[in-house]
């Protein structure tokens, strides 16, 4: 079983997290530690206007949401956690725009990050790709 884990690894490096197939290089900051250039895939990328109730005066917010995927080893083998907060720039070379996160979940498996991500913000003011 060791020989699927190590092919099905060797695949997600080689195919899925390549910057020339899938993968985008971001600067991903967790717990206040930079990860500097490393390949994630954000998808699913959307923005829906909230469920506005009786009591809720802020009016032109939308929920934004991604999902982010990117290698464990990548990030130093810290796993992010629900319910904490993750910000991603939107170009190579660590700068650019930061947008900050909510993780509504955080999964790993085989050594792959998928982390979904949330926020509640104006309509077109950010642009993470």
């Amino acid at each position: 079983m060791s020989g699927f884990k190590e092919m099905l690894a060797a695949d997600n490096q080689r195919v899925f997290l390549n910057v020339q197939e899938f993968a985008s290089l971001r600067t991903v900051v967790y717990e206040g530690q930079s990860f500097v250039d490393i390949p994630v895939v954000l998808s699913g990328l959307k923005e829906d206007e909230r469920q506005l109730k009786a009591s809720d005066h802020a009016e032109g917010l939308f929920l934004v949401k991604t999902l982010l995927q990117c290698s464990i080893d990548d990030l130093q083998r810290v796993q992010p956690q629900k319910g904490a907060r993750l910000k991603i720039n939107n170009q190579e070379g660590g700068g650019g725009f930061f947008h900050e996160f909510y993780i509504k979940e955080a999964v790993c498996e085989f050594g792959l990050l998928r982390l979904e991500l949330e926020d509640v913000n104006e309509r077109n003011r950010w642009n993470i790709y």
